[in-house]
């Protein structure tokens, strides 16, 4: 058994004895990577002793932050939490996603479906412009874990078949495929495509990553602001990129 998949099984276990899937958010993934980056129960939720601040999983040296929701909440902690520890933000991201669809009635379950939608590292870009005034500091580690999870959403929404709208009740990782730690400015600029342009725009990347240009702008952003891509001057009224030197 993978260390993740004891990480799985124990916080699992620990959730059994609650009252059931849903009714804690997305504590189920919250508490499995908990295990998951450090098995002692001693190092989760310690105290800091910096006002109300509580380390998801602190080991006396380094503060682990899991985060599975916007970044916007992370500023006012990293700003406190920073010139004393070292943090490791956590952020997971479903590289593959199967969708059970739960009757708010009966509780009935459907079997699991697989989303077409397919999790990669550029997601996490909308959370990290968020925060990308504290990227380029060295006692800050983003650490990206990619997994494989079942989604469980309650079938509560506006629409006839109770699906548009509905609210995400759980999510709960079946398998860890990948982690990406960025901590330095050539760990950013080494997630760049191969087939990019040695000179590019945001329109440019927009194309070769296939996403929306808003999110390709967004990745420039803060590409440039930690010094992982230079600006060498317009094309149009659009800034040229290209890869910082090492």
């Amino acid at each position: 058994m993978t260390a993740f998949e004891t990480a799985r099984s124990r916080g699992l276990a620990r959730l059994h004895e609650r009252r059931g899937i849903g009714t804690l958010g997305e504590r189920s993934l919250h508490v499995i990577l908990k295990y998951w980056i450090d098995p002692d129960e001693a190092h989760h939720e310690v105290p800091l002793g910096l006002g109300r601040l509580v380390a998801d999983v602190f080991d006396g040296g380094r503060v682990y932050e899991i985060h599975t929701r916007s970044f916007n909440t992370l500023r006012p902690k990293l700003e406190k939490i920073l010139p004393e520890h070292p943090v490791t933000v956590v952020y997971p991201i479903a590289r593959e996603k199967r969708i059970v669809w739960v009757n708010p009635e009966s509780g009935e379950t459907t079997k699991p479906r697989r989303s077409p939608k397919t999790g990669r590292v550029w997601d996490a870009f909308y959370e990290l412009y968020k925060i990308k005034m504290f990227l380029r500091d060295e006692r800050l580690t983003i650490r990206l874990v990619m997994l494989d999870m079942d989604e469980y959403r309650l079938q509560d929404g506006w629409s006839r078949d109770g699906k548009r709208g509905a609210h995400r009740m759980e999510r709960i990782p079946c398998a860890l495929y990948e982690t990406i730690d960025l901590n330095k400015p050539e760990d950013y600029t080494a997630l760049l495509p191969r087939d990019l342009s040695p000179e590019f725009t945001a329109a440019e990347l927009s194309a070769v990553l296939k996403i929306p240009r808003r999110r390709a702008t967004e990745i420039c952003n803060v590409l440039y602001n930690i010094g992982a891509i230079i600006r060498t001057g317009n094309k149009g009224r659009a800034f040229l990129y290209k890869k910082a030197e090492a």
